[in-house]
């Protein structure tokens, strides 16, 4: 009795403590969510505005691993094909890892390569925009913002190193590369670059894509002519399925890279479809397997990089908690990456204590974290921390989450 007295005092203590916290000056200009539950019994340890909407930047992320984890096995759906008796007919699952700059899959060109016939290519079978609604135009030149496609190729970006001569991937834009001092990277309406004088870093830049830029990289690549279709094959198509799906999901939330995010949304869509579009996959999930969210967010893109999306912590944790129903505990904290006031901890010491599990996301004047907090006791609480319209800075903001879930760390 005298013990169970004490964890309830100090406990009481805690959340009293959490509460100051919440109330004190510096977040007093801003708008803050919370809601930690516990992951067994569900019981709500501490709550504020937990069901109002917020921004949630990269936190949408976490819906788009999701639905892709409901949608997709192990391997990644990379093409869908049809072999005729002279021809091969193939079109893109918006698999976003064809010569991707990170990954090194080559199930696909070895596939194309092998066959003897003549290739057909069907790419109009993406229905959405290039870019998402929301989304800052002027992003168009910078790495976090490539368009979108069904057959992505090298990520969408021109990769620019340089060391003892100026290496470029795809080589193709290499004469369309000038020095300068650029004002931009790349022209709003040309693929025409311009790097500076001197390159100490790799730059990426997104390129404006095409169906005839697709086939002309498709056809250096793998040394063969494409023919271009304008019409799918109205037979069964084949799927031949790629690199592991939790290669692309770890460097997803790790790198919180908005294009895989919002290219696994298109290849999710491609189980339930012929037609690539994140609102088949969105309405799909949310009708199916999240039709008990108590909000219903809007949701508009599988990044975060729009502000036109709106989540409540509520439904972060109630998706979280599926998560955490779902899967295999040790995958998901693979998968999920460590995180501290630093930001994500993308090489964990094995002589540090990380107890926190978590999807940060952040874009100007909001910074949100919804994961998981292993506590010293080993319990393990489901969060969802959520601040928009600060005007100090985010290292603040990141300070502030940290020191208010320690104190949930040591009580428990």
């Amino acid at each position: 009795m005298v013990l169970t007295a004490c964890t309830s005092t100090r406990v009481h203590k805690v959340k009293r403590e959490i509460q100051i916290e919440l109330e004190n000056e510096q977040l007093s200009n801003q708008f803050t969510g919370l809601l930690l539950v516990d992951s067994e019994t569900k019981d709500t340890i501490i709550a504020k505005n937990s069901n109002k909407y917020f921004i949630p930047a990269s936190t949408a992320k976490l819906f788009t691993f999701y639905t892709a984890n409901k949608l997709l096995g192990k391997k990644l759906p990379s093409l869908k094909y049809f072999e005729s008796t002279d021809s091969l007919y193939i079109q893109g699952t918006g698999d976003p890892s064809w010569f991707h700059p990170y990954f090194k899959d080559s199930t696909v060109l070895s596939f194309l390569r092998n066959t003897t016939k003549p290739i057909v290519l069907y790419l109009n079978n993406f229905e959405d925009e290039k870019f998402r609604p929301g989304w800052a135009w002027e992003d168009y030149q910078y790495y976090f913002s490539p368009e979108l496609g069904p057959m992505p190729l090298y990520g969408n970006v021109v990769t620019i190193q340089e060391k003892s001569k100026l290496n470029v991937s795809p080589n193709d834009f290499i004469r369309y590369i000038k020095r300068g001092k650029p004002d931009k990277l790349r022209e709003l309406y040309k693929n025409e670059f311009t790097i500076p004088q001197v390159l100490k870093d790799t730059l990426q830049i997104p390129f404006i894509t095409s169906n005839e830029l697709t086939k002309s990289l498709l056809q250096q690549k793998l040394k063969k002519e494409i023919f271009l279709s304008k019409k799918p094959h109205n037979k069964t198509y084949e799927v031949l399925h790629g690199i592991a799906t939790d290669s692309i999901y770890k460097r997803m939330l790790y790198e919180s890279d908005n294009f895989l995010a919002e290219q696994m949304m298109l290849v999710a869509s491609s189980t339930l479809s012929d037609t690539l579009s994140f609102d088949i996959a969105k309405d799909y999930v949310l009708e199916k397997y999240l039709s008990d969210l108590k909000q219903e967010p809007r949701w508009v893109d599988g990044s975060g990089l729009s502000r036109y999306n709106l989540f409540t912590p509520e439904s972060m944790v109630s998706l979280l908690h599926k998560l955490y129903s779902e899967l295999d505990r040790q995958r998901l904290f693979t998968i999920l990456p460590a995180w501290d006031s630093n930001g994500t901890i993308k090489s964990l010491n094995s002589t540090t204590n990380h107890f926190i599990f978590a999807k940060s996301g952040s874009m100007g004047n909001t910074y949100n974290l919804c994961g998981y907090l292993k506590t010293k006791t080993g319990k393990t609480f489901i969060f969802s921390f959520m601040n928009n319209h600060f005007r100090i800075p985010s290292k603040e903001v990141r300070i502030q989450i940290e020191k208010t879930l320690k104190l949930i760390y040591d009580a428990y």
